[in-house]
Order: structure tokens, then sequence, then C-alpha cells
């Protein structure tokens, strides 16, 4: 049994409307360490607006967000990067004319310290810098198993790998807390087995295998989930979330929400 730490999110009564329609209504819920946490829930009942929101990409009408303390509410989303906020996108977003290493290379930019005249000049620690990154690219990209495609531009992989790549651009960020978006939607039987295997990895880190990659070595042990494969979410989370119609319905283990009758009514019978 994994330990409980406090809460490194701590949202507090979150609404979110578009022109009348409510996206979230009221919602409050916590992100603690040391746990993967799954956000479940029919389309449309604002999982991803929930997402939006932590990492600045939507301003909330009402409530607040606080990230260790720190009141994130309307933060922009170059600044929830910077203070370890990674995500994937249910739609992917890449470079689509870049190879799969600028891809993942692209997201180092943000924790380097080098200016602009250092980096064109490429002379000592602007080099340097930019060895060390790409160590740490390189050592994501073995983890990732994508070594046969990482100078492959990325419009030309097919849908699984070009997910793979969206995971390794997350994780070049050295997050503090991972936010994925369905990273498994549209995937066979097999690649949902690999992105699960390197969602387990990456919770519980790979010490010395990956010594020089601290993200990897150290592991990321604040995960959010958002996915519709009940399986999934019931072998890989810790604590589940249950949205529907923006407001949350149900919280607990997973054994708490496989009985539920409100979460089997609103939800679950849905997939079936």
């Amino acid at each position: 049994m994994r330990s409980r730490n406090q809460a490194k999110i701590r949202i507090e009564n979150l609404s979110l409307s578009f022109r009348g329609v409510k996206a979230l209504d009221d919602v409050s819920l916590d992100i603690r360490d040391n746990e993967i946490l799954a956000i479940i829930g029919p389309n449309g009942a604002g999982k991803t607006c929930l997402l939006n929101c932590i990492n600045g990409f939507y301003k909330p009408q009402k409530g607040e967000i606080y990230y260790e303390g720190q009141n994130i509410t309307r933060i922009r989303p170059d600044k929830a990067a910077r203070l370890g906020l990674a995500r994937t996108f249910q739609n992917i977003e890449l470079y689509t004319g870049l190879s799969t290493l600028d891809n993942i290379m692209a997201a180092r930019h943000v924790l380097m310290r080098q200016n602009v005249l250092s980096g064109a000049l490429y002379f000592g620690w602007a080099r340097e810098e930019e060895i060390e990154h790409r160590k740490t690219v390189e050592d994501i990209i073995d983890f990732l198993e994508i070594e046969p495609i990482r100078k492959k531009t990325v419009g030309t992989l097919p849908y699984g790998m070009r997910k793979r790549v969206e995971l390794g651009r997350a994780l070049a960020l050295e997050p503090k807390i991972l936010l994925l978006d369905e990273p498994m939607a549209g995937m066979n039987l097999e690649e949902k087995e690999d992105i699960a295997r390197f969602i387990i990895d990456i919770f519980e880190g790979q010490g010395d295998t990956y010594r020089e990659a601290a993200v990897l070595r150290d592991g990321v042990t604040c995960i959010v989930l958002i996915e519709h494969d009940m399986g999934v979410v019931m072998d890989l989370a810790d604590r589940i979330v249950v949205l529907d119609f923006g407001r949350k319905i149900a919280e607990g283990t997973p054994d708490e929400i496989r009985t539920n009758p409100q979460v089997i009514s609103a939800y679950l019978g849905k997939e079936e």
C-alpha cells in the first residue's frame, strides 16, 4: 500500500461556463502526491476542461486552484510548465514537420538557462548545456522504446507512435505533476498495454537504470489520468473521481467506484 501525502493541487468550487453552458459546476477535489488519480465520466462531462483549468488553458469564472499552496487559478500555460505541470492532449499536439528527437527536445527550452545570443553562437556554456539536455532526451527515447523513429518526421508516424512521442515531450519537462488526457485513445490492445507499462514505470521511477535523467530516475509520483477504458483505470488508479455534466458525483478507490450505484447509473451503464 502506497503512503498518502498531502495534496499537491487543491481545487475549490471550480466552475467554468461557455456562453451559459456549464462545463464545470462547483467541482472540488485534491490531487495528491504518491498516487495515480483517474478522472472518468461520459463524453462532455468536463474532464478535459478540468485539466485545461489546471494548466492555464482555460480561466474559470468561479473557484480557486492551489498548487503547493500557491494560487494558480489564472496562471499562463508557460508558467504552469515552468512550475512542473506537464500534460499530454486528447488530440495529439505535436510539431508534425519536426523529427521525434526535435519534438522532445523542444520541451527542454523552459529548463535552459542560456539566452538567445549564447544559444545562437552555440559555444561554451550554451553548447555544454544543450549536450546535457540532449542526454536526457536520448534517455527518454530509450525508455519509451522509440529509438527506431528518433529521426523520423512525426507527421509520418503511426498514431500509436505519435502518442508515445507526446508522452516523451511531457516527460522532457521534468514534471512534478503529469496530466495525461486519454493517452490510450484509439489504440489497440497491445499499444494500450505498452502505455500502461510506461505509466507504471514513470510513477515508480527507474533508479540507476536512467541515472542521468532525473524524471526517469526518481519517477513522477503525482499522475492524473483521464481514460475511458475502465479495465485500465481499475488496474492503474489508486483513486478515482467521477464527473457527470460538469459535477463531481463520486470519489473513492476503484473498489468503491465499481460498486457505487450512482456511478453505475450515470457512467458505467453508458459504457456498456
